[in-house]
């Protein structure tokens, strides 16, 4: 079978992490898409440190099966061209700061004019109406905005960005998943629409119990540094030589894991009989089982914990987990071969289609590559794409 989105086309006017994660995952799927960068730098994480072979990678790690063309959106020409571009993509998504399109001539109202089908997706901070409509968000301006550094951390420690950038790769997989639905909801009306995906709603939504708890109990959540503050015990525990991870989400888990870590007497022990009373009575226990734990390695109680049917696990490092053997399994980590990172390596989308599975066909591009393949799709000569070098339109 054909890829699940062959056939569609992107036109990607984002840059950084959010949208290309969006668009990147399309391009997996199938679908030929155009990033457009300007012409000087191009997508900012080009020139983000680290680097492979001369590539960024933060920029390899989210623009794998894309085409990059370049244009100086500030020139009427390269507008001309956008326009083009528009008038037959399946999907338009930028990240610009409200009102930016609109004043380039390539928002929404003008694309539909000509191209009533496309599902035009708007990328950013905040949103596009409201207060604070033309503020820029980047990750971490959002991590703290919308709640995520207040309950990250060690209780009573300094606010803590996550370890990486999970306000933008989720804010990436909401654009993608709008963007599925608008055009099935295209095959069925025949009309395309304009839909959103912002960071801060992104994390609104990922709040979920912990802002339904406030508004239930008036209780403002707390950094816990790994545990739950609804489930115990459910946290990374010392062991004698590391830490690791016990997963208790019900009372049949922890009736379990006592007798499996030696202390049958636990279960039936009125402070911690349910979850309930185990949440109340956390420090309590906690003293006892941190007590037992440092006794022994990791791996001593993970064999016990998980020969008893808990969840558990270790505290694994980036190096443990790209050669890890359900890692490779599952191929999570795909070759990319680029022509200055020959042996470049990225993670593979998440997204496993057996009938239709994402494919990679194209290394991340580097600046410009296929501007002039492009315009020649639209028709310009070799001629008119010279013309619009030398004039800075492209």
């Amino acid at each position: 079978m054909e890829s699940a989105l062959h056939g569609l086309r992107v036109l990607d006017l984002t840059r950084t992490l959010a949208g290309p994660f969006c668009t990147m995952m399309l391009g997996d799927m199938g679908a030929d898409v155009i990033k457009v960068e300007e012409p000087t730098n191009g997508d900012e994480t080009r020139s983000w440190t680290p680097f492979w072979g001369g590539v960024g990678v933060h920029f390899a790690s989210f623009n794998r099966n894309k085409r990059s063309i370049t244009l100086n959106l500030r020139h009427p020409q390269a507008v001309d061209v956008c326009l083009k571009l528009a008038k037959d993509a399946d999907v338009m998504i930028e990240s610009y700061r409200a009102g930016t399109a609109d004043r380039m001539g390539i928002g929404y109202d003008k694309i539909r004019q000509t191209n009533p089908r496309v599902v035009y997706c708007a990328i950013s901070g905040f949103g596009r109406t409201g207060p604070l409509s033309d503020r820029p968000g980047y990750d971490l301006i959002i991590q703290g905005y919308g709640g995520l550094m207040s309950t990250t951390g060690e209780e009573g420690g300094a606010p803590l960005r996550a370890g990486y950038s999970v306000v933008d790769i989720f804010t990436g997989m909401m654009a993608y998943g709008a963007i599925s639905t608008a055009l099935l909801a295209r095959e069925r009306s025949g009309e395309g629409q304009y839909l959103e995906a912002s960071l801060l709603e992104g994390q609104i939504a990922n709040m979920s119990y912990h802002a339904v708890t406030y508004l239930a109990t008036g209780q403002v959540p707390v950094p816990m540094g790994s545990a739950h503050p609804s489930l115990a015990p459910y946290q990374c525990f010392p062991s004698a030589d590391d830490y690791f991870i016990i997963g208790c989400g019900n009372d049949g888990l922890w009736r379990r894991l006592c007798p499996a870590i030696g202390c049958e007497s636990l279960a039936d022990d009125p402070r911690f009989k349910d979850n309930t009373s185990r949440v109340r009575n956390r420090e309590e226990l906690n003293s006892i089982l941190f007590e037992l734990f440092k006794t022994k390695p990791a791996s001593h109680w993970l064999s016990l914990i998980e020969d008893a049917g808990v969840p558990c696990g270790p505290i694994n490092t980036i190096a443990d987990v790209v050669s890890n053997p359900q890692v490779e399994a599952r191929n999570m980590l795909v070759s990319v071969p680029h022509p200055q990172a020959p042996d470049l390596k990225v993670p593979a989308g998440p997204m496993k289609l057996y009938g239709t599975p994402a494919t990679v066909r194209r290394h991340p591009p580097m600046l410009g590559e296929h501007t002039e393949e492009v315009l020649g799709e639209l028709g310009y000569s070799t001629e008119d794409v010279l013309a619009l070098r030398e004039d800075g339109a492209i």
